[in-house]
């Protein structure tokens, strides 16, 4: 998987930020911005053409013209990171089963993003900040398959580098230095570039390492449109082909507690969860629902999850009002399962057996079940079955 990883990074280095502009667009914006683009000459179309026979010549002849160093875009470093709040990305890829993947923006504000990244084999989520003249990568987690909030997190190892995808000014012939030793640079401005939702004008980003290379593709409005990963003349493309108006749909397995008081039974529920929404009242709200009368409550109408994350120790907290004890009418048995429940649910979302659970920060404690300070419940798929089976 750690391979796959590596590879799905490189493939993905220069992808868009979303929500870092210093004003918002409207829902048209997209579809305008798609219009506007593809009002290109016959001759940017016939230059086109053959560009995209070979994507390599493209960054050769911009790096050895001098006539293109001229060449300075009117758009502004933010132009090129539209806000996508509840917008899926669609690339699909040529010459690697994982160049194909879609974006979603799980959380943005103040100039800054978080973006999911999902090609099928492994999600990525990163942290992006429109600085004043750059655009940074602060975190990059792989294998993150749970929502997060780390727009304010702040990086934790100081030897950790930033890496820079775009900086000011908007030009051919402007470097900078990236991880692993590597040089980026803007190699053409006014690129013409085909994509299945139109022909846009972009601004070309070079990466040179040693014996690879990586050609990202920006237009103003839209963001990354295509990139050309080369190692060893053998090329994988991404290429932008949808943009949907969607929120991000997760499988999540609710756990609840079955009427004989010995067993639970679970229903994997699709749970969507818009830009900026807070997971836990997503899944508080998930969990109300009870999918028949063969299951009993988890959640009482007014119990609320106060607060929910994953620690840097690797186990999940969770935080419930007192509602959750006080309107729980169970006997011993019937509680165990409640608890059980929760925890399995809270613990299969969050990948790890170690849940800590408290009622408005104290440890659980009813007359029945009585937990001690850091001690946790512990995740176990004994007496459980799928619901209905």
């Amino acid at each position: 998987m750690k391979k796959i990883t590596v590879l799905f990074s490189l493939l993905t280095i220069g992808f868009i930020l979303s929500s870092c502009r210093l004003f918002k667009i409207d829902d048209s914006a997209v579809s305008e911005a798609v219009s506007s683009q593809n009002q290109v000459t016959d001759s940017s179309k016939e230059s086109l053409k053959s560009s995209e026979t070979d994507d390599s010549s493209i960054t050769e002849s911009s790096i050895n013209s001098d006539e293109s160093k001229e060449i300075v875009t009117e758009n502004q470093l933010a132009d090129y990171f539209p806000e996508t709040a509840n917008k899926e990305y669609v690339y699909i890829g040529e010459g690697n089963e994982y160049a194909s993947y879609d974006v979603f923006t799980d959380y943005e504000a103040n100039n800054s993003k978080q973006t999911r990244t999902n090609n099928g084999g492994t999600e990525v989520v990163k942290v992006l900040d429109l600085e004043e003249n750059q655009v940074v990568v602060r975190i990059d987690r792989e294998e993150t398959y749970t929502r997060e909030n780390w727009l304010k997190t702040k990086i934790s190892n100081k030897n950790e580098e930033m890496e820079i995808l775009i900086k000011s000014p908007i030009k051919v012939g402007t470097s900078w230095e990236v991880v692993g030793e590597r040089t980026r640079s803007i190699t053409a401005i006014n690129v013409s570039m085909t994509t299945p939702i139109g022909t846009f004008n972009t601004i070309e980003v070079t990466t040179g390492g040693t014996g690879d290379k990586e050609i990202t593709y920006y237009a103003p409005n839209i963001g990354l449109v295509k990139s050309v990963f080369s190692l060893n003349g053998y090329n994988v493309t991404s290429t932008l082909s949808e943009i949907n108006e969607t929120p991000l749909m997760q499988t999540i397995r609710f756990y609840y507690p079955e009427s004989d008081g010995k067993t639970m039974s679970f229903v994997d529920k699709e749970v969507a969860f818009k830009t900026n929404n807070v997971t836990r009242k997503r899944i508080e709200a998930a969990y109300k629902e009870v999918p028949n009368n063969q299951v009993g409550n988890v959640l009482s109408k007014n119990t609320k999850i106060l607060s929910l994350y994953l620690n840097k120790d690797g186990h999940v907290y969770i935080d419930f009002s007192k509602e959750l004890t006080s309107e729980m009418n169970a006997g011993t048995a019937f509680e165990t399962l409640i608890m059980q429940s929760l925890v399995n649910t809270i613990g299969g979302y969050y990948h790890t057996n170690d849940v800590y659970l408290t009622v408005e920060g104290k440890p659980y404690s009813t007359g029945h079940i009585q937990m001690e300070k850091g001690e946790p419940f512990m995740v176990t798929n004994k007496n459980s079955h799928e619901l209905g089976k």
